[in-house]
């Protein structure tokens, strides 16, 4: 570096140079993801569908829905790899740079090492690479939500192929894909072909179920955020769509399908009320209405009020 023909103490040739580190790498790992998670779900056996149906647990989602929800994610990605290259907004590529840096790199990574695991069935290894992708996700998230945050009207790019993936992959493990997998490993499940069995560890399954749609909950109604809702309502649907599926877990998770977009209209429309009524400038009295207000009381009172003398009628 030292022998390069840039000022490398510049921010602004570290921001630069970071880009075109991410401009390569991001979508290099985006095809590694992809890969991974395509070769073990259609070309080895069994794959990784087929494993979700050898170990079923109370909070197994349906695998259809998960595969279109990860082609989503997968699809918001590339636009993201393309924003990488055509980004021109100085706040886009600080967003990209400082925001969101290496951390989906990562998270790609992990993602196609955990699609190994998966067929290997190595659950532990499973359930602690989808505890670090869940970190790493958590707090690039948090990250670009308090220090690049946009305005959707100004920068609706940003949301759409920054954010919007990010939340979608953030919830994704979060609220099925890491707590099926310690599932499986702890061995709350049951065995293929017996559904009178369906119901072993249905509490602990209402638990995690209650649990993850808490925090989504929080952040919806705190933050008004519209993609965590349907991220959060598309899981929901997922897990209680498969069937057969124990009545507490079905009915928490049809329950919060119904809250999550009722508190976001509520939080949303609370807001905007909110806004009028600081909107509402209450301006302060004439004083000549507040003076004749003043003058018509005392007359009713029966006081006369001091009056203008004319002095030349009065001395002629």
């Amino acid at each position: 570096m030292e022998n390069l023909p840039l000022d490398t103490s510049n921010p602004a040739v570290r921001d630069y140079l970071t880009l075109i580190r991410l401009q390569v790498l991001t979508p290099l790992s985006l095809l590694v993801n992809i890969t991974a998670v395509l070769v073990c779900s259609i070309v080895v056996t069994p794959g990784i569908q087929d494993i979700e149906k050898m170990f079923p647990s109370s909070i197994s989602p349906k695998p259809l829905l998960i595969a279109t929800y990860l082609l989503l994610v997968y699809i918001g990605q590339v636009g993201y790899c393309i924003l990488l290259v055509t980004a021109r907004k100085p706040e886009t590529k600080k967003t990209i740079t400082r925001g969101v840096g290496i951390a989906l790199v990562l998270a790609n990574w992990i993602m196609g090492l955990w699609a190994i695991a998966w067929v290997m069935q190595w659950f532990l290894v499973s359930t602690i690479l989808l505890g670090t992708l869940l970190l790493i996700l958590l707090y690039c998230n948090v990250v670009i939500l308090i220090y690049h945050r946009p305005e959707i009207k100004k920068r609706p790019l940003d949301v759409a192929f920054i954010h919007a993936p990010l939340r979608f992959f953030l919830v994704l493990p979060l609220q099925v894909m890491f707590p099926y997998s310690l599932f499986v490993e702890l061995g709350y499940t049951w065995e293929p072909g017996k559904p009178n069995q369906y119901a072993n560890h249905q509490w602990a399954g209402f638990g995690v179920v209650l649990l993850v749609n808490l925090i989504g909950l929080i952040v919806i109604v705190a933050r008004k955020d519209i993609v965590w809702c349907i991220a959060a309502v598309w899981i929901d649907v997922a897990i209680w769509s498969a069937k057969p599926k124990p009545s507490t877990v079905f009915f928490i998770a049809v329950v919060f399908t119904a809250i999550h977009p009722i508190a976001l209209i509520f939080a949303a429309t609370w807001k905007k009320l909110r806004r009028k009524d600081e909107g509402r400038i209450r301006l302060p009295p004439d004083d000549n209405a507040a003076n004749g207000s003043h003058t018509d009381q005392r007359e009713q009172d029966g006081i006369r009020p001091p009056r203008e003398v004319d002095t030349e009628a009065l001395w002629g």
